[in-house]
């Protein structure tokens, strides 16, 4: 096909596509590709795909679709999760020209010329290598404004959670050196970047490396390596699984000026009997230690978790052991998910399915928990001199930052403050569940 000259992105899913979608945008820049907003009418559309998320197939559609409103003649590619897990599916969506699996998605650019639009009823090309080829660790970083940036050190996943397709879309756990993810750093400190989350498919898992796999390093050794480097201020925890957040990479966050005190814990039931039809690698004790723990050495951290309701077999006395223990723990905030079936998973074999409105009730009634958990912690630090972390995000005249643990300020929008640190008091929480805030000064 003839080479293209413009380049647009869609990204469903993670922080961990953002990233990657970020990666492969930047090798299309390099290569002399102009990039385009979605809208702009590019000659090439890159849409980065996410199986998590419900209705994969629609979604995917959708986006196919106002991709070729906007340029019809464009070459559509297709990568990401879903496009591993239903190539020959994605293929046959009218307008897909070219499906790219795990193994092949950030060879994109490199094998472009080799593709060719496909004729009009005729389905896409497929280049997607059975997942046990996705071996090599791809690094990648978002890059938007220069406040904040994901930076992905782990992929992959090794656990046979029931219910997940991860391990089928990105395969086994994989990640780069200790070496290489601080030099990464040390070079994004020299664009100016203020804050740091590392991300990854399994975050605590971090170390395995090489194309056996083996364990060389530890995610420890790169909390403490990454908490020697002085050009960013700040580091965030993306997601760790409560089984791998180690007293040593507690103690190491509690006692660093860099490392937030923010966690998100995926939780995803606190029925023990849930957990172990899901082959959870731990049980509710476990992970009410782990939250203990954070906050006898962190008192103000905040924390996040990840719920599933609905899940097969979860009966109404199970979902409220969930609920009880979740109103318990002091935690900050919840992310509530309804079960989805996911093809290829051993979830939708299991008895007891629950109906999709007993889902969304509980859905409902732990999201309402959230709220009232989120309000308690915000309220917590009413008056509290802390540092606030502005970002390029302004709506109606305002604008929002983070302190260290993770509340949203929202203050008027000032220019001035995109970007920077300024030590705020927190005064109230706003209709909208954000915290309002009173200048003291700023930070250097």
């Amino acid at each position: 096909m003839p080479t293209p000259q413009s380049v647009a992105f869609y990204t469903l899913g993670c922080k961990l596509n953002f990233s990657e979608t970020s990666a492969i945008g930047r090798q299309f820049e390099e290569k002399g590709f102009q990039k385009l907003p979605f809208e702009a009418g590019a000659d090439l559309y890159v849409i980065n795909t996410c199986s998590v998320t419900d209705h994969a197939d629609r979604k995917c559609r959708k986006v196919v679709q106002q991709a070729l409103k906007h340029n019809p003649d464009a070459f559509v590619a297709i990568v990401g999760c879903y496009a591993q897990l239903k190539p020959q599916e994605i293929s046959q969506i009218p307008g897909v020209s070219a499906v790219l699996g795990a193994a092949e998605k950030f060879q994109l650019v490199d094998i472009l010329a080799d593709f060719k639009k496909p004729e009009v009823g005729q389905p896409g090309q497929v280049h997607a290598s059975p997942i046990s080829e996705a071996t090599e660790f791809h690094a990648a970083h978002s890059f938007g404004d220069r406040t904040r940036t994901f930076l992905k050190v782990q992929d992959g996943c090794d656990y046979s959670c029931s219910f997940c397709t991860i391990p089928l879309a990105r395969g086994g756990s994989r990640s780069g050196s200790v070496t290489s993810v601080v030099e990464r750093v040390e070079k994004l400190a020299e664009t100016g970047v203020k804050e740091i989350v590392l991300t990854g498919v399994n975050l605590g898992d971090f170390g395995l490396q090489g194309p056996e796999r083996e364990r060389r390093e530890d995610f420890t050794r790169l909390v403490k390596a990454l908490d020697e480097v002085s050009g960013i201020r700040r580091f965030r925890i993306s997601s760790c699984e409560p089984n791998l957040l180690t007293d040593e990479i507690l103690d190491t966050v509690a006692a660093s000026e860099r490392f937030m005190p923010h966690f998100h814990i995926p939780l995803q039931s606190g029925s023990d009997k849930i957990l172990g039809l899901m082959r959870r690698r731990y049980r509710r004790a476990l992970y009410a230690s782990r939250v203990a723990r954070i906050k006898e050495l962190m008192p103000h951290a905040c924390i996040g978790v990840d719920v599933i309701v609905g899940f097969p077999g979860e009966t109404d006395a199970d979902f409220l052991d969930t609920y009880n223990f979740l109103n318990e723990l002091p935690i900050s905030y919840l992310h509530v998910f309804p079960y989805s079936e996911r093809p290829d998973t051993l979830a939708p074999t299991l008895p007891g399915r629950v109906q999709d409105r007993v889902r969304h009730e509980r859905t409902t009634q732990l999201r309402s928990l959230s709220e009232k958990k989120k309000r308690y912690f915000y309220e917590q630090h009413l008056g509290l001199e802390t540092a606030v972390l502005f970002e390029d995000d302004v709506t109606d005249g305002r604008m929002e930052g983070f302190t260290p643990n993770y509340i949203r300020v929202a203050v008027k929008y000032d220019p001035l403050l995109v970007g920077e640190m300024k030590t705020l008091r927190l005064s109230g929480v706003n209709v909208l569940g954000l915290m309002e805030a009173e200048e003291v000064g700023i930070l250097a």
